[in-house]
């Protein structure tokens, strides 16, 4: 389990007013608390620029947050208060990703089994299981830089995997991916809800997001607009579908911006 309490992100960024450039603050996320639960996805929904990356790296332990709090929770519910333990229970994910180009995704899973210290037959057990569970039977073997980029993100997502974390957070794991890997990758989470681990994702992808996640955060400006489960925000809405309910909430959080600021 994972729980964000009022985490904000400060950033400076450049303004240009005529010949002169100005620096000034700004909030990319602002005072977000949300929480998913072992054996839950959760969606993290939002236009470009809404600040949907920088909340998951913060959440990922790969950014500070200017403010706030985290907190991750084992299996057994108990706080992991050190940082190192709280990293090795996150399996992080982006398109930002690097592999190791020359090695095969079997090699590489290799070399990840012996930096994590398992056995030898531990490490062979877990390699065969990810490479069923992700369908990547036909090029395990092949070098990770000669790959189509559906198979590069089930190779990153098998990274992931060898380390069996408790909390998975993937930035768009589906983003321009083709119909098989991308159902390669909704096996995944599917299946690593059913272990009781967390899943906490963001995508584009409103159609996928409505029949996979148990709820959903709707960011907008650095901000949650609206939270719940897909039935709750299409019948709070009005709407019959997922898509229809993030375009209703997200111009009345316009509206209501642009009130604020006026």
């Amino acid at each position: 389990m994972i729980e964000a309490i009022h985490l904000s992100k400060r950033f400076e960024r450049s303004i240009k007013q005529g010949k002169k450039t100005k620096k000034e603050e700004f909030l990319a996320v602002d005072q977000v608390s949300l929480k998913a639960e072992a054996g839950e996805i959760v969606g993290i929904l939002g236009p470009n620029g809404a600040g949907k990356t920088t909340l998951l790296r913060m959440l990922g332990m790969l950014m500070t947050p200017t403010q706030g709090e985290i907190q991750i929770k084992d299996m057994s519910g108990n706080n992991i208060t050190d940082i190192t333990a709280k990293k090795a229970a996150i399996g992080y994910l982006s398109g930002n990703t690097k592999l190791y180009q020359r090695f095969s995704i079997r090699e590489y899973l290799q070399f990840l089994g012996q930096i994590y210290e398992c056995s030898e037959q531990e490490i062979k057990e877990r390699i065969d299981k990810i490479i069923d569970i992700l369908d990547m039977g036909a090029f395990a073997d092949n070098h990770i830089g000669k790959l189509s980029t559906g198979q590069t993100q089930r190779a990153s997502i098998a990274r992931c995997l060898m380390a069996d974390p408790l909390l998975y957070i993937l930035d768009e794991p589906t983003l321009g991916l083709d119909i098989l890997s991308a159902d390669a990758i909704i096996r995944f989470m599917k299946e690593q809800k059913s272990r009781g681990r967390t899943v906490l994702y963001s995508t584009h992808y409103l159609e996928e997001a409505e029949v996979l996640c148990d709820r959903i955060y709707m960011i907008c400006s650095g901000r949650i607009a609206a939270h719940g489960t897909p039935e709750e925000l299409k019948r709070h809405t009005n709407s019959q579908n997922l898509r229809a309910a993030f375009h209703s909430i997200y111009a009345d959080t316009l509206e209501w911006r642009n009130n604020e600021e006026n």
